[in-house]
């Protein structure tokens, strides 16, 4: 399998998915709280040019388990 920037970037989104997937799995385990709670990021660039406008807002959700997800992709595309 030839290794490039694409399918790193496929990891590590799945990684981050699988791993937000489990957090909010886990969200009733209290004892788990710290691993699931999630720290919101969020960028909102806008403009208006007098003939055209745009407004667009990206909000990313990162949890600890996210983060683990995350490490675990990258490493099981080293393993490749």
């Amino acid at each position: 399998m030839k290794k490039n920037a694409g399918m790193l970037l496929l990891f590590i989104l799945l990684g981050w998915l699988v791993g937000a997937w489990i957090a909010k799995a886990l969200q009733s385990v209290s004892v788990l709280s710290f691993l699931t709670r999630a720290t919101d990021i969020s960028w909102s660039p806008r403009a208006d040019l007098d003939i055209i406008s745009y407004n667009i807002h990206i909000q990313l959700q990162m949890s600890l388990l996210s983060l683990i997800g995350i490490i675990a992709a990258v490493w099981l595309y080293r393993r490749l």
